[in-house]
């Protein structure tokens, strides 16, 4: 009973204290505007206009509304606040409650808790309440004070220039991650942001964009976020899914036959799906006369227009029928029979991006060249840094990837332009994008039994680098 007591206590102190608040920011902001509108920004990029999201701790609405949900509902511990979030953003919902014990029977795809965990008497009480509230897809985004601006801040709040606040936990990232972890959700990246909550010319732009993503810097940021979601176990069901296995076949006539009879049948059907184009053998003969022999298989042969595996790989998943997405490399240096390790990855929850990994076995000998290799390191190495999760491989040809979140991918393609003719990159920069979690699925690479590699390796090496640096403007230094 005393600890109910302690707990009605702390939660009563909190209520009166951000009344008093919601009172005092009627007229006054304090210097943390700029820290609220750099946070703002960054909510904005992790979260699409129009998907339904839940604020935990709303305040006043503002983080809330600049995410443009389609729905938005916030939830507050203070009426106060509650009435001068509604009073600010009438076309939200805002609900005074305790996410200790509040009760909702709604579902959302993005949860915010934005330097709220820093306030709650019990997270993992709180953080158990939230994950009734998630889909499989759920995203939850959790900002918190690093707890070394504990001083700075205390400062600040003496001389009245920030928001002045109660006790906080001062919670580190592996108490959060600890502390998720008990509640079933399940850690997807964390990183630093705003080294500079100051907005002073020229300087707070170069600390808030570049410096605090690097060594050293990144260990003062003000602000640590941590992407996560509901744990895969929870949502635990039994369907098999419809996979569609897309092909591109630029001069493998050799290997064709191989690709019907070594492709498993997966999920409750598997179709083949070839995209042939500007093959100089017999390539596109060998596909039909396979699909002749084989008519209990599945399989379409599509004629590619364009150019490059991208292209080839856009126009097999447009014209897919699955749940599931494949891309298999037609020289076979990925085993097809791999697919089906990749397929229950997927189904299970292990990942939602599921990348095939040459870099973890030992190759076979004539497999990939010693500076297609270093290369390979290298890019695994700089876009392990740019997407916050580890791809060990960037380049090998086999992915996999629920339709569902291609068709996002295809929506959300301006972001990033369409210049990539591999479609390895454009794949995973659309799935870091949508903040999926990206799985490596070590594979045995094979030497190729016929025909040549298409990869130029300087020329391709160039556009590999162009991709990067495009990569770190829109993804990293945003």
């Amino acid at each position: 009973m005393a600890k109910y007591n302690a707990f009605q206590d702390y939660q009563t102190q909190r209520q009166e204290h951000y009344d008093q608040l919601a009172v005092i920011l009627e007229t006054w902001k304090g210097w943390g505007e700029y820290y609220r509108k750099r946070v703002q920004r960054i909510y904005q990029f992790l979260i699409p206009s129009g998907s339904r999201a839940l604020e935990i701790g709303s305040g006043r609405g503002n983080l809330l509304a600049a995410v443009k949900p389609s729905y938005g509902l916030g939830i507050d511990l203070s009426l106060k606040m509650v009435a001068a979030a509604t009073r600010l953003h009438p076309n939200l919902h805002f609900r005074q409650g305790d996410i200790h014990n509040f009760k909702l029977n709604e579902k959302f795809n993005f949860i915010i808790l934005s330097d709220v965990i820093n306030d709650l008497w019990d997270v993992e009480l709180a953080l158990k309440n939230i994950v009734k509230l998630t889909y499989p897809s759920t995203r939850l985004i959790i900002n918190y004070f690093n707890h070394l601006w504990e001083w700075p801040l205390s400062i600040a709040k003496g001389l009245n220039l920030a928001t002045p606040t109660m006790e906080q936990n001062w919670l580190s990232s592996e108490d959060t991650n600890n502390l998720l972890r008990l509640a079933d959700f399940e850690v997807i990246r964390s990183w630093e942001e705003v080294l500079c909550p100051l907005p002073v010319p020229l300087v707070a732009p170069l600390c808030n964009r570049i410096l605090v993503k690097l060594f050293p810097f990144r260990a003062f940021a003000m602000t640590r976020f941590t992407l996560a979601r509901p744990d895969p176990a929870l949502f635990k069901h039994e369907r098999k899914y419809a996979v569609s296995v897309i092909v591109p076949a630029r001069n493998e006539a050799g290997n064709i036959a191989a690709i019907f009879k070594r492709t498993p049948q997966m999920g409750s059907r598997t179709e083949i799906i070839f995209i042939e184009g500007h093959s100089k053998d017999d390539t596109r003969a060998e596909i039909q006369k396979q699909i002749k022999k084989h008519p209990q298989r599945k399989s379409i042969l599509l004629n590619q227009s364009g150019t490059g595996k991208g292209d080839a790989v856009r126009t097999g998943f447009a014209k897919s029928t699955g749940d599931v997405l494949m891309v298999l490399d037609a020289d076979l240096t990925v085993p097809p029979e791999d697919l089906t390790r990749f397929y229950d990855a997927l189904v299970k929850g292990k990942g939602d991006f599921i990348n095939g990994v040459r870099l973890v076995y030992p190759m076979e000998k004539h497999a990939m060249r010693f500076l297609n290799l270093m290369g390979n390191k290298f890019f695994s190495t700089i876009f392990s840094y740019l997407l916050g999760q580890p791809i060990k491989d960037t380049l090998c040809g086999t992915k996999v990837l629920w339709k569902s979140d291609y068709e996002k991918i295809v929506n959300n393609r301006a972001y990033f332009g369409d210049f990539d003719p591999f479609g390895d990159y454009d794949l995973i920069f659309g799935a870091a994008k949508l903040n999926l979690k990206i799985v490596d699925m070590p594979i045995r690479y094979r030497e190729r039994t016929y025909g040549t590699t298409n990869i130029q390796r300087w020329k391709h090496g160039l556009l590999l680098l162009k991709m990067v640096f495009f990569a770190v403007r829109r993804i990293k230094f945003i």
